[in-house]
């Protein structure tokens, strides 16, 4: 159901400052088909808050979650070096653990299959939860085992009893802001993991987002934004020991955070990042405040790069039809009259409309048939690798990224 909150879904303890406030907007993820009723489009309140005693940041209007993932638009194999950073992983834990035949790995949000294909292949029996349908049967046609149910205390104990045994090792990769009832989806964590597995978990971090001034990572899909400072509290309340830490460059900058059941001496690498979170003060209100103005100013530097370029004449088009930036167009009030259209590779995405600004999406390949002078590049997360697809593909025109400031690549 959907609904305004006033205290904490973790720890229940009532909201403190505002984090970041984007008025109204539509579901990010909810493309439209073309003949839809623009005016009938659901719009919601989309503000994050904090929370004044674990430091959750979360938004306080819930969007239902079966609304949004049940049938999904997102892919995670659309991005080339997502992938490489997933075989990456799965070949750094398989050492790390001894991963081989008698072990299992269980993944949480397992979206078309991208991360357990490589277990798959290496021999090591896995299981994919991912309750989006259509997408489980993306993964299930690439030969991963996909069971398509939101992750509960109840469904994970339904599964260990399919199974007759827990995993050694859980992944949950960019799930965990995904997530509205997030002290029964980390119960369900717990529920699948044997008492010596490890749980990795990767999401991006808030210190990045804040220094980035990655305010387009907010949207209703994302329930809650996490520092470690949070997450090692709800992991505690749930019997989760966090041991260790890495941060990553993915998503604009993240943490992959290692926990057990089993208590474990805390890392280096988490010893120093306890310590960074410390003094940049993320457990007092000062830290979360002041970063709807700047994020006003990213918006206001966008309007007006945009403006020059329709005085100059200039066809602006624009590539990924991301949540993030759907996000940025509809608080930049961008609409189809703005763009020519975005483009994106996913063909589930491609002949629909973007949800708020209803710009249309396209292939790659029709995008450029439109001739456009400028593009800009909304998942700026993954700029370089659009930046040399576009120029492979024989673009001579302007390449642009909006977040944290206009850049031409």
């Amino acid at each position: 159901m959907s609904g305004t909150i006033t205290h904490c879904r973790a720890c229940g303890a009532p909201f403190g400052p505002v984090f970041c406030d984007l008025g109204v907007m539509a579901v990010a993820n909810s493309y439209l088909p073309p003949e839809a009723d623009p005016a009938a489009e659901p719009r919601f309140p989309l503000r994050a808050v904090v929370c004044s005693d674990c430091r959750m940041v979360q938004l306080d209007h819930v969007v239902d979650a079966h609304g949004i993932f049940r049938d999904y638009a997102y892919f995670s194999s659309a991005s080339s070096s997502w992938l490489k950073h997933c075989l990456n992983f799965c070949t750094a834990m398989t050492d790390r653990l001894d991963l081989g035949p008698q072990s299992l790995v269980i993944e949480v949000a397992s979206n078309d299959g991208y991360l357990l294909k490589n277990f798959v292949a290496a021999g090591v029996p896995c299981l994919g939860i991912e309750p989006a349908e259509n997408v489980a049967t993306v993964a299930r046609a690439a030969g991963v085992p996909t069971e398509a149910v939101f992750l509960t205390p109840d469904s994970a104990a339904a599964i260990v009893q399919r199974l007759g045994r827990q995993a050694d090792l859980v992944v949950a990769n960019n799930v965990l802001a995904h997530v509205p009832d997030i002290n029964g989806f980390t119960q369900g964590l717990a529920a699948l993991l044997a008492p010596e597995g490890v749980l990795s978990v990767e999401a991006p971090h808030l210190l990045a987002q804040v220094d980035g001034v990655q305010f387009d990572t907010i949207y209703h899909e994302h329930y809650a934004y996490w520092s470690l400072l949070a997450v090692e509290h709800l992991f505690t309340r749930h019997g989760l020991t966090v041991f260790d830490v890495e941060t990553l460059p993915t998503h604009g900058g993240s943490l992959r955070i290692l926990a057990s059941p089993s208590p474990r001496p805390a890392s280096a690498a988490l010893r120093g990042l306890r310590q960074l979170e410390a003094a940049r003060g993320l457990a007092s209100d000062a830290f979360y405040q002041g970063f709807g103005a700047r994020v006003a100013g990213v918006l206001s530097g966008f309007r007006d790069w945009l403006a020059v370029q329709k005085r100059r004449g200039r066809r602006v088009a624009a590539y990924g039809a991301a949540a993030k930036g759907n996000t940025f167009l509809n608080a930049a009030g961008v609409t189809a009259g703005d763009l020519l259209a975005v483009a994106d590779l996913s063909p589930a995405k491609q002949g629909r409309l973007l949800p708020g600004s209803h710009v249309p999406v396209v292939s790659p390949e029709a995008v450029l048939a439109l001739a456009p002078d400028e593009i800009l590049i909304l998942p700026w997360n993954i700029a370089p690798e659009v930046v040399a697809q576009l120029r492979a593909a024989g673009f001579s025109g302007g390449l642009w990224t909006a977040v944290p400031e206009i850049r031409r690549w």
